[in-house]
């Protein structure tokens, strides 16, 4: 459980070590006992800090959040280092390890880094493998297939997600299951091919409405329907099918989380998007004033760069009054920012 093994994996081709992550053997966990004695209280609060800043990004955006999770990981290696504990107890420091460097591989990658958070992410996977809970390894691969969809690497989003769902099928974990198979129908909608992204959206449609099992993760408070909805929309958005993407959005719209405010601003820019590809202008720019609200409050280069994307669309039709007003009223916003 060295350093090196959790917090770098360079030069390892992604495929490969998707592949082969689970395979290794676990480092031995069972400490001396010259160190201070690991408590389970302590690894309580430690869960908890990592369940913190889960939802603060969730609300607000990563914003300054890596920085506190790199000192949180930093900690959690001087426990590895410097304290005692059980092969148990070891597992658990290694959960919740796998844990954090998951989130704050995604901190980073919101932040708009694309490179270093596949070191967190395949750290993360080491971790898991030592803490034996397949759950938390499915979790790092479901960001690297983020990671994948969203940095023109759809085929590695495909891998990682069926990986994960091979790994984790017996475990009657419905909620991870479906959750997984929206990261793979969006690697299959980025790639062009509309019946296997279909097929992933109505899996993980089934899956969400059994709702949650006593072994779905604890971490994964956030799948619901408005979520299946929105990946919906996204994907037949990639699938050049605006009037589906429109029909989606406005379903996810109305069952999402209300406090997790950077996914419902993710989902709306792209509902604008649609709203406009589809030739309504008039709701596409009503979307995206709802979109600026949240950018005035939201933390995320990846959400302000859904945000332009979403802009730069209405500049060629800038003679609409409906055009006009949200582009005068992004500009006043970014003269606002730039004078603070």
């Amino acid at each position: 459980m060295d350093r090196r093994r959790f917090l770098t994996a360079s030069g390892v081709a992604l495929t490969a070590f998707v592949n082969a992550w689970d395979t290794a053997e676990a480092d031995p966990l069972l400490r001396a006992a010259e160190g201070s004695r690991l408590t389970h209280d302590l690894l309580d609060g430690l869960q908890r800090t990592t369940d913190v800043l889960r939802t603060m990004d969730a609300s607000d955006g990563s914003g300054t959040l890596t920085s506190l999770g790199d000192r949180h990981l930093q900690f959690l290696k001087h426990l590895v280092e410097e304290t005692s504990y059980d092969e148990a107890t070891g597992r658990r420091l290694a959960a919740i390890i796998a844990d954090t460097a998951t989130q704050t591989g995604w901190f980073v990658f919101d932040s708009g880094d694309r490179e270093r958070p596949l070191s967190y992410l395949y750290a993360a996977l080491r971790a898991a493998k030592a803490s034996q809970d397949v759950r938390l390894g499915a979790g790092a691969l479901s960001y690297i297939a983020i990671h994948g969809y969203s940095t023109g690497a759809p085929h590695h989003a495909v891998t990682a997600a069926q990986r994960a769902r091979d790994k984790i099928k017996k475990l009657g974990t419905p909620a991870l299951e479906a959750m997984l198979l929206t990261r793979q129908a969006r690697g299959h909608a980025k790639l062009g091919e509309r019946q296997a992204a279909l097929a992933a959206l109505g899996r993980a449609a089934e899956l969400c409405a059994q709702g949650r099992s006593e072994h779905d993760p604890h971490w994964l408070y956030w799948i619901n329907e408005g979520e299946i909805h929105g990946q919906a929309g996204s994907c037949y958005l990639d699938l050049g099918d605006p009037r589906n993407a429109v029909a989606s959005f406005t379903k996810a719209r109305e069952a999402l989380n209300p406090a997790d405010h950077r996914t419902r601003g993710l989902f709306l820019s792209r509902a604008a998007t649609a709203h406009i590809e589809h030739g309504d202008l008039e709701a596409g720019c009503a979307t995206a004033h709802e979109v600026l609200d949240l950018a005035a409050k939201l933390q995320s280069a990846r959400f302000d760069n859904h945000v332009t994307s979403m802009i730069d669309q209405l500049h060629p039709i800038a003679h609409s009054p409906y055009a006009q007003d949200v582009l005068e009223r992004r500009s006043a916003m970014t003269e606002s920012g730039s004078r603070t």
